[in-house]
């Protein structure tokens, strides 16, 4: 019986053996399949979350904090995408920073949607999308744990800190950089998966557009670096060839006591590697110190020692709010002091973190390089190097949160497969915590509908002058005068040492016909801010406004002396000396000011007739080609511009022109 069975036997084992890479073939691909309808889920379910979180926004109009200088006061920026717009953009450094791909994306905003508010939110809220998208498959290919990854792009998604960076249109430098950023990363995986040249560039590219949308993209190579370590592992000693050792014997396994040498021998090709990435960061501060040398020397008016007081408890604070995002504002006043033992807590709570992720590194290493990320990318923005008068920002957080959300994603998913009993539990916390998020998102998102609901808002917050100004403004905008002076009282009452303070209510005073009576307050703002460039040339005004223009000449010239890029004092002062009977001096200042601020259409024509006047037809004809560019719609500009032409020999383009002009031109009554 066993010699009739066993030739069977071998039999069905051979037809096993047949059918089982078939069957594992098939599995794999069944397998493939559920994995590719999860992310494809999985993408479907953060558009849902994310969108339902920040639809609202499209109900926003724009506010008058920066969105003003950025989009709906700039002719350059409304012009759309223009010549003279990419040569502004890329040389533009008026808004204190250098970031010449957010000013385009501003420009094509304006060219897609004009000054519709609606176009404009839906920009940035697309592009924050973009980044959570981004975001969860950079994660995704680099740790392999779809779900982990998508937690933490939904944290990223809704998290109300994040309100401020994709409902103000001002701040669309945070999502662009966002985009470039997770794109920077996409690359660099590529990359470090299969070194070439070719790889190393792009990520060098989008380095380098993320820096163009915000410099905060410095800290880029030292997020580059932490992920080396963990999930990319390239830190990791390499491991010991299979086989023999070189010796002829058995390979060993390398001691626990050399693993820190071989680390070190594995960090410093990747150390030499990001070397262009670094030169790229020095360079992008080398800018940022310059275009904002004014905000910077305002901000180190507060000793280093209360900036680095604020940046320690400020690190602590961010903490806080990650884990409970409520009582946010739009603005957080600069402390006038810092409690000692709020500094000492602060510093030992943040060093008893450090190390405590450091000792977690080899157990669980996404505890190190999520604080390590915390920490690092925060730290440009910190305060230690202050620029303006905020003691922090939420939007600060855009990127930096990253790292936090990171750490806890990972561990408490590391508790749940420790803990079985405790999976169902951390998962309804996880749906409602989200829901709860979302909740919150959508309500701070109704605060920035209009400038006047954003800072009552944050006055409800937080007592400040900045929110108490602005408030102000919005009812001055609004012909409410007495709503206005009350809110510019309260913010002088609330920091009577504030130069800015007595700066608002000068100008405000001066628009309403009140010169005399600004001129108190706008000389208290410069006896505190001898640099308050801004309150010196309101003061000029209004001493020639008041008839004493030889005290404005000399205001606005200490102002181009300390600043001869200043475009306004120019601007003042072409317009004293032309009154004078000054020309050509007055022109000059006229041609400076355009120099130092394209935006000021403005002064085109008179410097064109200047131009032309001294036999500079061509260069006439430019500059009020430049000048139509921004204002296309100008029947002054083509009329002047084709008399111009007529004389350079050009009818043709001069009729082209003056049809135009009478195209623009009313009908007269």
């Amino acid at each position: 019986m066993p010699g009739i069975l066993e030739p069977q036997a071998a039999a069905m084992d051979t037809r096993a053996a047949v059918r089982a890479p078939a069957a594992a073939w098939q599995a794999d691909e069944a397998g493939e399949r559920r994995r590719r309808r999860l992310v494809l889920y999985l993408h479907l379910g953060l558009t849902l979350l994310t969108l339902a979180a920040y639809l609202p926004a499209l109900r926003n109009g724009f506010i008058i904090f920066d969105d003003r200088q950025y989009v709906t006061e700039n002719p350059i920026v409304q012009a759309g995408l223009t010549l003279e717009g990419l040569r502004w953009a890329l040389t533009d450094t008026q808004r204190a920073n250098w970031h010449p791909l957010t000013l385009l994306s501003h420009m094509l905003d304006c060219e897609l949607f004009g000054l519709n508010p609606k176009g404009h939110h839906l920009t940035s809220l697309l592009l924050h999308l973009a980044g959570v998208l981004l975001l969860f498959e950079v994660l995704r290919r680099m740790t392999g744990a779809a779900l982990r990854s998508a937690a933490v792009a939904a944290l990223f998604a809704v998290h109300p800190t994040h309100v401020e960076s994709v409902a103000w249109v001002a701040e669309r430098k945070d999502v662009l950089c966002g985009v470039f950023w997770m794109l920077t990363l996409a690359a660099y995986l590529r990359y470090a998966r299969r070194p070439s040249p070719a790889r190393y560039l792009l990520v060098v590219l989008g380095m380098a557009l993320a820096l163009a949308a915000k410099p905060m993209a410095v800290t880029l190579p030292l997020a580059l670096l932490i992920l080396d370590f963990w999930p990319l592992r390239r830190l990791s000693p390499p491991p010991a060839e299979p086989g023999t050792a070189a010796g002829g014997g058995q390979a060993k396994a390398e001691p626990a006591a050399s693993q820190p040498a071989g680390i070190r021998r594995a960090a410093l090709p990747l150390l030499l590697e990001k070397l262009p990435l670094l030169a790229l960061s020095a360079a992008a501060g080398i800018v940022a110190l310059h275009t904002q040398a004014v905000p910077l020397a305002s901000g180190a008016s507060a000793p280093l020692s209360l900036r680095a007081a604020n940046a320690s408890t400020s690190y602590v604070a961010y903490l806080g709010k990650t884990l409970y995002p409520a009582h946010l504002a739009v603005f957080y006043p600069f402390p006038a002091e810092v409690a000692a033992w709020k500094v000492v807590a602060a510093a030992a709570l943040l060093l008893a973190l450090t190390l405590a992720a450091l000792a977690a590194a080899r157990r669980a290493p996404y505890l190190a390089v999520g604080w390590l990320w915390y920490l690092g990318t925060l730290l440009p923005v910190a305060g230690v190097l202050q620029v303006g008068m905020q003691g922090m920002a939420d939007r600060y957080t855009y990127l930096p949160s990253i790292g936090l959300y990171l750490a806890a994603v990972w561990g408490i998913a590391d508790l749940a497969a420790r803990r079985r009993a405790l999976r169902p539990w951390l998962a309804a916390a996880a749906f409602l915590g989200l829901a709860l998020l979302v909740r919150m998102t959508r309500t701070q998102v109704g605060y920035w509908v209009d400038s006047m609901t954003l800072f009552s808002h944050s006055l409800e917050v937080q007592q400040s002058y900045l929110a108490h100004t602005n408030v102000a403004e919005d009812l001055r905008s609004r012909q409410d005068r007495r709503g206005a002076f009350a809110h510019y009282r309260a913010a002088l009452v609330l920091e009577p040492r504030n130069p800015r303070a007595y700066a608002a209510m000068g100008n405000a005073l001066r628009s309403w016909g009140r010169d005399a009576a600004a001129l108190p307050y706008l000389r208290k703002a410069l006896a505190l801010d001898p640099e308050d460039e801004g309150a010196r040339i309101t003061l000029a005004m209004a001493d020639d406004d008041l008839g004493h223009p030889d005290a404005a000449l000399a205001e606005l010239s200490r102002v181009v002396a300390a600043n001869p890029g200043s475009a306004k004092a120019h601007y003042g002062l072409g317009t004293l000396l032309l009154r004078r009977g000054d020309r050509e001096q007055g022109l000059l200042h006229y041609q400076k000011a355009l120099a130092a601020d394209p935006a000021l259409v403005e002064l085109y024509s008179p410097v064109a007739a200047q131009l032309a006047a001294r036999g500079e037809l061509a260069g006439a004809a430019a500059l009020l080609t430049r000048a139509l560019a921004l204002r296309p719609r100008s029947p002054a500009l083509h009329t002047q511009l084709a008399v111009l032409l007529d004389h350079l020999g050009e009818p043709a383009k001069a009729r082209a022109h003056r049809r135009e002009a009478a195209l623009l031109t009313p009908p007269s009554r």
